[in-house]
């Protein structure tokens, strides 16, 4: 299926490791031009020697506004424009809700949920001017149903809520607006590879319990979802967030 992505200008979030690496990397593999943002440069320079093609990189503290401002202009001025936003950087925090802090909670909020908000209004503004654009937001299917932190599983929750109520405000002026809830995905850089590490019986014994697969998902299978719903041959979604998880999700609907 030809996603005729050439020449596209792509900012993903959270994309020098994991599944915002597969993202970028699955959209240069499309043609289009690719701007990743993180926190560190060391991180930024490694991942764009990785991925090389037209990958440019923008350093900046996610969870302040000025800097996401600042990531935000500069990748403009860079690229011209901008087509697809990827909201992807994120992480947990904390543990129990008795035991976590309320700045955790309001840490893990900035970094997950407001991060996104942020980033979408400023791609918002420019797509509308533009005529359209996509916007994919990644969450995770515990942003639906219990499982992982608390810290965690209300920011993604609201990322699920936000990203139809944008969807329903922006599909008017031809901007796209969804997500990707992936379940359990291993990759070098990530919680579950540090489990499986720690513990490989009782990993193993998770995967066969909850996952009906019978495996961890991969970054590349993520990928391969954000950068479709990113396409115009998904033209007519719009507010829907797709589970990308080998079955794991309780959920029936």
């Amino acid at each position: 299926m030809k996603l005729n992505l050439e020449g596209k200008k792509v900012l993903v979030t959270g994309g020098s490791k994991g599944i915002g690496k597969a993202i970028a990397r699955a959209f240069l593999e499309e043609g289009a031009e690719v701007g990743i943002a993180a926190s560190t440069k060391e991180s930024l320079s490694h991942a764009a020697e990785e991925l090389g093609g037209n990958t440019a990189q923008f350093q900046g503290d996610l969870t302040s506004e000025a800097d996401r401002d600042r990531v935000f202009r500069e990748f403009t001025d860079h690229f011209g424009r901008i087509d697809v936003l990827v909201n992807n950087v994120g992480g947990s925090n904390g543990s129990s809700v008795m035991e976590t802090s309320l700045t955790e909670f309001q840490e893990a909020m900035d970094l997950n949920f407001m991060s996104a908000v942020h980033f979408s209004q400023l791609a918002g503004g420019a797509m509308k001017e533009n005529g359209g654009g996509s916007i994919v937001n990644i969450s995770s299917i515990f942003g639906r149903e219990s499982g992982g932190k608390p810290t965690y599983n209300s920011a993604k929750s609201a990322m699920i809520s936000f990203t139809k109520a944008f969807a329903d405000e922006m599909i008017k002026d031809g901007v796209r607006v969804n997500g990707v809830a992936p379940g359990a995905i291993l990759h070098p850089t990530g919680n579950w590879q540090k489990k499986l590490e720690a513990d490989p019986e009782k990993i193993e014994a998770y995967v066969e319990a909850e996952i009906p697969a019978g495996r961890f998902g991969t970054v590349e299978e993520v990928a391969d979802v954000a950068v479709f719903l990113a396409s115009e041959r998904a033209r007519w979604v719009s507010g829907a967030t797709l589970n990308v998880d080998g079955g794991q999700s309780r959920m029936n609907f």
